[in-house]
C-alpha cells in the first residue's frame, strides 16, 4: 500500500533594499521560512554568493535534512532492536561542486554520527543499524548523490 504525505511551507524574500533586483548587488539574499505553529527560520544564500553568514543557507538546510532524517530512522530502528541510545550527535559534511555556467550539484554527503549506547554489548548492532537507516531515509532516497555514513559508537 502506498501512502502519500503532503507538506507545505512558506518562503518570503526579505532582501529588497528598495530597488528590488535592479542589479546583482542591489538586493540581499535574505528570506524567511515559515510553517504554521513553528518558529521561523531565517535564511540567505551562502556567503560565496553574496549571502549572510549568520543565516541558514539552502545547502546547510539540505545537509541538515539528510542528517535529521537518518537520525530519526536510526533511533526508530534502535528502539525496535533493543539498542538503548542515550545520546546522538552528528557533524555531517557535504560537498557541492560548481559547474561551468554557474550551476552546481552536491557530489556527496557524509554523516558522522557519534552514538552513545547504554551497554557495550549493543555496539555491534548499533553500528549495523546505520546501513538500514540510510536505506530507509526519505530524504537520502530523494537525492541523486551518495549519502555515506562514518559512525562512532561509544558506551555510556
Amino acid at each position: 500500500m502506498n501512502r502519500e504525505h503532503k507538506y507545505s511551507s512558506n518562503i518570503q524574500w526579505t532582501g529588497n533594499k528598495g530597488e528590488g533586483t535592479l542589479n546583482y548587488s542591489a538586493f540581499e539574499r535574505s528570506y524567511t521560512i515559515s510553517t504554521e505553529n513553528k518558529p521561523d527560520i531565517l535564511g540567505s544564500s551562502d556567503p560565496s554568493f553574496k549571502g549572510d553568514n549568520t543565516k541558514y543557507n539552502p545547502e546547510e538546510l539540505l545537509l541538515t535534512s539528510i542528517a535529521a532524517c537518518h537520525m530519526l530512522w536510526y533511533l526508530h530502528l534502535c528502539s525496535e532492536a533493543g539498542v538503548v541510545v542515550v545520546n546522538y550527535v552528528d557533524h555531517p559534511t557535504g560537498t557541492m561542486v560548481e559547474t561551468i555556467g554557474g550551476s552546481g550539484h552536491f557530489s556527496e554527503v557524509i554523516l558522522n554520527p557519534i552514538v552513545k549506547v547504554s551497554k557495550y554489548s549493543m555496539i555491534e548492532k548499533a553500528n549495523e543499524l546505520h546501513k538500514k537507516a540510510n536505506e530507509l531515509c526519505f530524504i537520502a532516497n530523494s537525492v541523486n548523490f551518495k549519502v555515506a555514513h562514518q559512525p562512532t559508537c561509544i558506551i555510556e
